[in-house]
């Protein structure tokens, strides 16, 4: 199984690793969103110097919010910014129009981590809405939100019903399908040198 490196938050680097169903190796930086391109950026330029080693990663997963950009858009601007060694091994997250919306995709699993169903609702792109939302309905369920539901990621990515999820988030449906393809063009790469 290829080795995976990831530019991610933690809850789509744990979602990867599912999906990769291996002990990956694990690159996480994080980045605000106004910082996060840039941040890529620096980690390819800082990647072909060969600063944190010369390993080459099979994959790459990019995870910059949409902010009610299109995961089309935000996901070509992603490709955009990405140089040529590291085209070959990119798959882009792009949560839309937020990272919370997809903690809250399958509200029956978030029910059995979490211990209360969420109402998510149609997409709404109101800053700060998701990560209200997510926090209301930890704090519901009586657990103090201390890192806003980061806490909570590994357990909802273990729980979480893909297919399911997709149907509500469009977006996480897209990043599983692309994550899925990058696995399978990694195996190819990997299998025939």
């Amino acid at each position: 199984m290829p080795t995976g490196s990831y530019l991610s938050r933690s809850w789509s680097g744990w979602l990867a690793k599912r999906i990769l169903l291996c002990d990956a190796r694990y690159e996480t930086r994080a980045a605000d969103n106004a910082g996060a391109m840039g941040s890529f950026k620096r980690y390819q330029l800082l990647r072909e110097k060969g600063v944190g080693g010369t390993a080459v990663p099979a994959i790459l997963v990019v995870a910059i919010d949409g902010n009610c950009s299109s995961f089309t858009e935000t996901s070509r601007n992603i490709r955009h910014a990405t140089r040529d060694p590291f085209v070959h091994m990119l798959v882009t997250a792009c949560p839309d129009p937020h990272i919370e919306r997809w903690y809250l995709a399958d509200p029956q699993s978030f029910q059995a981590v979490v211990g209360t169903r969420p109402r998510v609702g149609p997409s709404k792109c109101v800053r700060g809405h998701y990560k209200q939302m997510l926090a209301t309905a930890i704090a519901g369920a009586g657990h103090p939100p201390t890192l806003g539901g980061v806490e909570f990621a590994r357990e909802l990515v273990d729980a979480m019903d893909l297919f399911r999820a997709g149907k509500t988030d469009s977006s996480l449906k897209a990043f599983v399908g692309e994550l899925r393809k990058g696995l399978r063009r990694a195996s190819r790469t990997a299998r025939d040198g």
